[in-house]
């Protein structure tokens, strides 16, 4: 009878496409089409088939008994089919055992010019209590970040805040400081920044577009939507001074596409009026939507029907990408953009993102934390740049994500897309930034249904699309 076989289901997905059927293996984030004889192989061990000779038989006179050898084997090298040999592991053997840090976020100050409702900044204090990073602890995070990893080819150092214009003069001393450091070492450097717009300047922005600056503008859509929660200290709304100057920006500002993020709150899921004022009406290359739903004040997040609704609307936004995609066209829809560079380059994502692995944020007194939004929050740093780096701590951290046993993440269809979520998300709505993200687990694996869809629908109607705007992606 020879060795037993079995469909290692955890392994693949199927997803109908028109009239083919497209195979997702998950342990490589890899899509394929199916053809007739592994969709055969697969019915018939499903329907009791458990050896060779078994599919054989009850493939017998459709197939040639090469070409379904040949197709098992292929099978077993990917473990969608299983022989009973030990399955290799998804994740890192042995955890994490080495960092490889390219980028350093600093906390420039934790003062802000806007009282953002939702803002979810632990450390966040008005204009005249911002507390401002000095030149000394930027220095010294930059240097902590060639130390770590000297072997890295391109850096990226991050300027975040409360309002990082508000610091503009140490922005200004780090980036020749960069500038000059990086090349002696013949490396390169990238600068990036999240601004609320309302301190931009003609002056500042030909000063930012000089050094090219990855840009991206805090903005919530329309003016009714923007102003419910971006608003100043004294409780005005801001959109037209955000307007007005994200207007000017994208006029002169040349060296490299600009981004809006938008935030989405309770009673905010207009997602195709929001993308179309910032993109048709304002100009912005990209929007990026993100969804709160475990903010430490709950009277923000979305409800579970809200949920519902706001995916709904990003596939209904997915199909205007797809329709335009397929003419060639790439319409600035960030979160569906990024899927499906994921699904195209095969992304395996053993943790949810670079914090801690990639990247660290420096507060302003030279603490290390796991990403920006951990500044100021209660859980623990992993060293300071005046000192040393806790890479014990720091792996130890990371490796105890990579564990997924106990947890729904271990078979899910998408845990190398997802990874258990947010950290931060899951520490403000569980306590713990290692606890999964269950709340939105089966919106989410329907919308990575939607993107495989959409990358098949490209793939066979418009392969160009993919060339011309997903795999340039990476490149600066």
């Amino acid at each position: 009878m020879g060795i037993k076989l079995n469909v290692i289901e955890h392994n693949l997905h199927q997803v109908q496409v028109d009239a083919e059927q497209m195979l997702f293996h998950i342990p490589t984030s890899s899509l394929f089409a199916q053809d007739e004889l592994t969709s055969s192989i697969l019915g018939a061990l499903r329907a009791g088939a458990d050896s060779r000779d078994h599919v054989q038989s009850a493939l017998a006179g459709r197939f040639a008994v090469a070409d379904i050898d040949e197709a098992l084997q292929d099978l077993l090298a990917l473990q969608i089919v299983g022989d009973g040999s030990p399955l290799s592991s998804d994740v890192l053997p042995g955890g994490v055992t080495k960092t490889a840090l390219n980028t350093v976020v600093l906390n420039v100050n934790t003062g802000c010019n806007l009282s953002c409702t939702y803002c979810y900044k632990e450390d966040l204090d008005k204009p005249s209590a911002g507390k401002r990073m000095a030149a000394e602890t930027a220095i010294a995070s930059v240097e902590m970040l060639l130390e770590q990893s000297p072997d890295e080819e391109r850096y990226s150092v991050v300027f975040f805040g409360g309002e990082p214009l508000s610091n503009r003069p140490l922005i200004e001393y780090m980036v020749d400081y960069c500038e000059k450091r990086f090349a002696e070492v013949g490396k390169q450097v990238d600068f990036i920044m999240t601004t609320n717009a309302t301190m931009l300047t003609e002056e500042i922005v030909d000063y930012l577009n000089r050094h090219r600056f990855g840009l991206s503008i805090s903005m919530d859509g329309p003016k009714a939507i923007h102003d419910k929660n971006r608003i100043t200290v004294s409780g005005q709304g801001t959109y037209e001074v955000v307007r007005r100057k994200a207007e000017m920006l994208l006029s002169r500002y040349d060296s490299r596409p600009v981004g809006a993020r938008v935030t989405l709150t309770r009673g905010t899921t207009e997602v195709e009026e929001i993308w179309d004022h910032l993109i048709n009406d304002l100009g912005f290359a990209e929007v990026g939507f993100a969804p709160v739903t475990s903010g430490d004040i709950s009277s923000f997040n979305l409800t579970p029907e809200e949920l519902v609704t706001l995916f709904a609307n990003f596939k209904a936004l997915g199909r205007r990408y797809l329709q335009a995609a397929l003419q060639g066209v790439n319409i600035g829809f960030s979160n569906l953009h990024q899927l499906l560079t994921d699904i195209h380059e095969g992304h395996k994502k053993s943790l949810p993102c670079g914090a801690g692995l990639k990247m660290l944020a420096v507060d302003h007194k030279g603490d290390l934390n796991l990403c920006h939004r951990f500044t100021g929050s209660s859980l623990p740093t992993f060293g300071n740049v005046h000192g040393e780096v806790d890479n014990a701590s720091l792996t130890q951290f990371l490796s105890d994500r990579l564990d997924r046993s106990n947890t729904g993440c271990q078979t899910c269809r998408i845990r190398n897309l997802c990874s258990g979520g947010c950290y931060h998300e899951s520490y403000a709505r569980y306590g713990d930034p290692q606890h999964p993200n269950y709340h939105y687990c089966d919106l989410l694996r329907d919308w990575v249904d939607f993107g495989i869809e959409v990358y098949a629908r490209i793939m066979s109607s418009n392969p160009d699309f993919i060339t011309r705007h997903i795999v340039p992606r990476k490149v600066h």
